[in-house]
């Protein structure tokens, strides 16, 4: 049963800038910079008939290429931080085929996606941070900024069952080009 997720690759030069953010934060477990992407959409386990459906299913979408810039660092975690990541600033053709993308799982009968749409990398994955550590962090890191980059294409990935984190493999490609 393979765990599959939609989004958006990071450049080599833009993963290496992340990559840079790597150390000074205790209990985190810094993902690779192969791995570095922008989630769109997490579509979790399904059997191999649904993860076709959902391939020939994505294979509709007709969109242009989306300028992506990166600024700005936070995280997750209610009480206790989860993650620490790198602010995708939000615009209209991202969270138009995000949409699209929720749209088409759900009339595949698969569950709606309960959380808000934050586009982000994650660069950590915190185990044992505290909030302390995180706020220092970020605050010694806050003024992030990678140069933009367009994305002409997004991926389905398919992933491990793990804690996240990869590897990730490429399933599918779709070029953005209307």
């Amino acid at each position: 049963m393979p765990r599959l997720f939609t989004g958006l690759e990071i450049p080599s030069e833009t993963a290496l800038m992340l990559s840079m953010l790597r150390g000074g934060l205790r209990g985190a477990r810094w993902i690779d910079p192969e791995n570095f992407h922008i989630t769109l959409r997490f579509i979790g386990d399904i059997d191999d008939r649904t993860a076709d459906e959902v391939a020939a299913a994505l294979d509709r979408i007709r969109r242009d290429p989306i300028d992506i810039r990166l600024n700005g660092l936070g995280s997750f975690g209610n009480g206790k931080p989860h993650a620490v990541w790198a602010r995708v600033e939000p615009n209209a053709e991202l969270a138009e085929l995000q949409a699209e993308q929720e749209r088409i799982i759900q009339r595949l009968h698969l569950p709606a996606e309960r959380r808000k749409y934050v586009p982000h990398v994650t660069v950590a994955r915190c185990r044992s941070s505290t909030n302390e550590d995180v706020a220092k962090w970020l605050s010694e890191r806050g003024n992030f900024q990678a140069q933009p980059f367009v994305a002409g294409r997004f991926v389905l990935f398919s992933a491990k069952a793990s804690v996240g984190g990869g590897p990730y493999l490429v399933e599918e490609a779709y070029p953005l080009a209307a």
